[in-house]
């Protein structure tokens, strides 16, 4: 029953509410989400736990005005729920109804679609420097809610060196509940744990600047002379304070599940002239016991029903392995054999399915938290050094290592090995998270060899390939169950595609996962009488000129297929090369993702729009069939 939630419109409507209806209606949003989020797959514990802030920061700020910049975005469930999206809440990632993570076309009061963790701080820098510009008469708060796993993000440091600099009123929360997706590590994390374990400096320091910034005249000396004693101790209590010597005031620890207290200190550091940290702690998964005890596989669960509120089972549909574990069991594979294997992650053991390879081989499996840049300068100096690193990481998130990919890996010409998983369409999370512009932004680094394999056969092959190569490889797979494609298997060699069938109307060259579509809709034109033949083209880069060349030449309809974007992918690769030649290119016709951002809906409802299920890919072989012959009769 929710009978407060029900009334809330706006944020303005919980400014009537008294401190016990807060904690009510807290209840009841935790209790909302138990019970829609178990029927589908969404972020879960990371929700759960910060429901108390988000009240607190509705109540304090009027965030119609003032500046709410939510981290990553995995959080934003309370946060949609009071700002006029309740009655849509049902439909959240699923197509057509609510994102899962901030976006600006639902509400005002978000303010950056965002997905990619520890960007908050620096857009939040940029906003208060933009407000001051084109309002300085005006005064805006401006708050950035980042969580402890995001935090060691390097772009974290760099926007705190700049914020601290500026020396601007600014806010930033940080939502400590000790985990990151997975358990979180490094030296940042060491340090926030010790911060936990001294609240009796903490507390007082907290009091006393509450107090002296109160007393007039007197009240920024003593702060001062606060100060100067801090100083004098906080060496000997907490060692240095990181956070204070890049120019922020730290407030904290504060417990995040007290509104009262967390009211208390948001209204104080409201006052802070400069920019100002406030510490607050939370717990993953708070209020629905399984998430309590296991914060790391309800994070973003399967679906799932609750038992008396305390027992889960998952749904299963059980038939074949993803992608996903076929890669991890081909590593697995790999690091047996050789010694000189390491595997590299950033933050995401668990949604690689890396625990096995954690376990096997920790002294060879390295995860350095949400720093994709440094994951990828350290894989460099491993195979500088003389090791086999593979960077197992989402497509999507191997974006923020671009200079990386060039400097450090390409331009030395290392052999590093880059998995990437979540390649093309991903599903509810939407925008943020299709990995489709791996093969664009990969194909043109010099050195690089880019792979996709077609099913789950070519992706072991693939990586055995990788690990024997004396250059940087690319292989690129999605979220998604790993088929089989009945054939005689062709071992994976340097540039060669395989083919798959002949047909004399047409070919269909496929790169990537796709390959079992386009084998089916082969099957389906062939039953209406049109015979297409099929290629897995397996390389984007270098491309088997031989094989898609004389297909090109060969047959009356070529059709490219890949799950990336068009731009710059596998079918303008085909493009040039047959450009280059010399060939006619009028014959073909390339299936992909168009220069649009793919909205959230399941991974099939987004296929099916782009034309990439078996029936678009079908019908545009028929389509381009149907042209050739009208042209003919007409020539």
């Amino acid at each position: 029953m929710v009978k407060i939630l029900n009334r809330i419109k706006s944020p303005q409507d919980l400014q009537s509410l008294s401190l016990e209806e807060l904690q009510e209606l807290a209840g009841e949003i935790r209790e909302t989400m138990c019970q829609l989020l178990g029927t589908r797959s969404a972020h879960f514990a990371s929700n759960l736990g910060v429901v108390e802030l988000t009240l607190a920061l509705h109540t304090v700020f009027d965030f119609s005005w003032d500046r709410l910049i939510w981290d990553t975005g995995h959080q934003v469930y309370p946060h949609k729920m009071i700002t006029g999206r309740f009655d849509r809440f049902h439909t959240i990632r699923t197509k057509g109804g609510l994102m899962g993570y901030p976006n600006p076309a639902e509400s005002p009061y978000d303010l950056f679609m965002t997905g990619h963790a520890g960007c908050s701080i620096s857009t939040a820098v940029g906003l208060k420097c933009g407000d001051d510009l084109v309002r300085p008469e005006e005064h805006r708060h401006v708050v950035a809610v980042i969580g402890d796993g995001a935090f060691p993000s390097g772009i974290v440091s760099e926007a705190m060196n700049h914020a601290g600099w500026l020396k601007k009123p600014l806010i930033v929360v940080l939502n400590d509940n000790r985990m990151s997706i997975c358990q979180r590590v490094g030296g940042i994390a060491e340090y926030l744990d010790r911060l936990r374990m001294a609240p009796l400096y903490s507390g007082i320091k907290n009091e006393v600047y509450n107090l002296l910034s109160k007393v007039p005249l007197v009240g920024t000396s003593m702060e001062r002379l606060l100060d100067q004693l801090r100083d004098a101790i906080k060496a000997g209590m907490l060692g240095g304070m990181l956070f204070e010597e890049l120019g922020f005031r730290y407030i904290g620890p504060v417990d995040g599940h007290n509104i009262a207290q967390l009211q208390k200190y948001l209204r104080m550091v409201k006052q802070f002239p400069g920019p100002v940290l406030l510490h607050v702690l939370t717990e993953k998964g708070r209020g629905f016991p399984p998430a309590e005890r296991d914060p790391r596989t309800f994070h973003a669960p399967a679906p799932f029903h609750r038992i008396n509120g305390t027992e889960v089972a998952f749904k299963s549909n059980g038939s074949s392995v993803t992608f996903t574990e076929v890669a991890r069991n081909a590593i697995l594979e790999q690091m047996r054999k050789n010694k000189r294997v390491v595997v590299i992650t950033a933050a995401m053991c668990q949604g690689n399915m890396l625990e096995p390879v954690r376990d096997e081989f920790p002294d060879r499996y390295f995860d350095v938290g949400i720093c994709e840049s440094h994951a990828v300068g350290f894989a460099a100096g491993l195979a500088k050094a003389g090791v086999r690193p593979i960077v197992d990481i989402y497509s999507t998130f191997l974006q923020r290592a671009y200079d990386q990919l060039f400097q450090e890996v390409s331009l030395q010409n290392l052999p590093v090995v880059f998995m990437m998983d979540r390649a093309g369409v991903v599903g509810a999370d939407g925008p943020t998270h299709h990995g489709v512009f791996d093969f664009a932004y990969f194909r043109p680094f010099p050195n690089v060899t880019v792979m996709a394999p077609g099913d789950a056969a070519d992706l072991p092959a693939m990586l055995e390939f990788a690990l024997s190569h004396d250059g940087p490889v690319a292989i690129r797979y999605p979220k998604a169950k790993a088929e089989k494609v009945p054939r005689t298997f062709a071992p994976v060699t340097l540039g060669k595609a395989e083919r798959i069938r002949d047909g004399a109307d047409g070919t269909i060259i496929c790169c990537g996962a796709l390959l079992p579509a386009c084998v089916a809709a082969a099957e389906q034109l062939a039953q209406e009488g049109l015979n297409f033949g099929v290629i897995n083209a397996r390389f984007v880069k270098p491309l088997d000129t031989e094989t898609i060349l004389s297909a090109i030449e060969e047959s009356p309809v070529v059709i490219t297929v890949e799950e990336g974007v068009l731009q710059g992918g596998f079918g303008s690769a085909v493009l040039e090369a047959a450009n280059d030649a010399g060939l006619n290119t009028s014959h073909i016709k390339r299936l992909g993702i168009p220069d649009r951002f793919v909205e959230h809906a399941e991974r099939g409802e987004q296929l099916a729009d782009l034309g990439l299920d078996v029936e678009g890919i079908a019908q545009a072989c028929r389509q381009a069939a149907e042209r050739r012959c009208h042209r003919r009769a007409f020539s």
